[in-house]
């Protein structure tokens, strides 16, 4: 973790603060901009430590973050992945005093800690930023959700096919230069194992349909990957 004297971005255009200046005055929020912090993470840090004590929400301006949790047996399992901007680690604000998850970055990522008591203080004072986050929230989660539903029905070809289209569109936004992510990390995202991933990757990529280079996916078939998720 890097925290800098200089700012990593520009609050006054930072996305967090338009959208919450429009359920709120400026003066309401000033209060969460002076106690939150910039801080950029490098590749492989972890941002929230699951079990720890919640003490800040998580703006993520720039970078991609996975959302892991560990099992009791060890075992890890990734919830979700996304990309920035986003808000992270709301469902913490009001229910949870511990973190439900790791949040885990993938890349380099720079975001703001945002005190929970501050944020929570504001939000209370405005019922519809609440709204509006939990709207922002359950959009977050909504990737998780079908990925659980993936599980439950699909085949492990159909989950990886699954994750890939997601991944592909969603996360990465098409671009084959950032599609980077592990055999391991895909095999947790798909709860299956790395062997599993292996042998499904090197299938599609011999039909045509992906194209492996090193740990780079390219997506030459989305069609057929979204036929594959549906019939599972």
């Amino acid at each position: 973790m890097i925290e800098e004297n200089r700012q990593l971005y520009d609050c006054q255009s930072c996305i967090f603060k338009i959208l919450s200046t429009h359920h709120m005055p400026e003066s309401d929020f000033e209060i969460i901009r002076r106690t939150s912090v910039q801080l950029r993470f490098e590749k492989g840090e972890t941002i929230l430590k699951q079990g720890a004590k919640s003490h800040h929400l998580v703006f993520l301006h720039k970078g991609i973050v996975k959302f892991s949790y560990q099992y009791s047996s060890g075992k890890n399992y990734i919830m979700t992945i996304v990309s920035g901007p986003k808000l992270l680690g709301g469902a913490n604000l009001f229910f949870k005093d511990t973190n439900i998850f790791s949040l885990v970055a993938m890349e380099e990522c720079e975001i703001c800690l945002i005190d929970n008591k501050a944020m929570r203080n504001i939000a209370l004072k405005h019922s519809d930023f609440i709204l509006a986050m939990c709207e922002r929230t359950m959009e977050m989660f909504q990737a998780s959700i079908f990925n659980f539903i993936s599980m439950a029905h699909n085949q492990v070809h159909g989950r990886i096919a699954d994750i890939l289209v997601y991944l592909w569109n969603d996360v990465y936004h098409k671009n084959p230069e950032e599609f980077v992510v592990t055999r391991k990390e895909l095999a947790e995202f798909a709860a299956c194992s790395h062997e599993n991933v292996i042998t499904t990757l090197s299938r599609f990529n011999k039909e045509g349909i992906i194209t492996l280079d090193g740990k780079k996916i390219i997506v030459n078939d989305l069609e057929k990957l979204n036929e594959i998720s549906k019939k599972g």
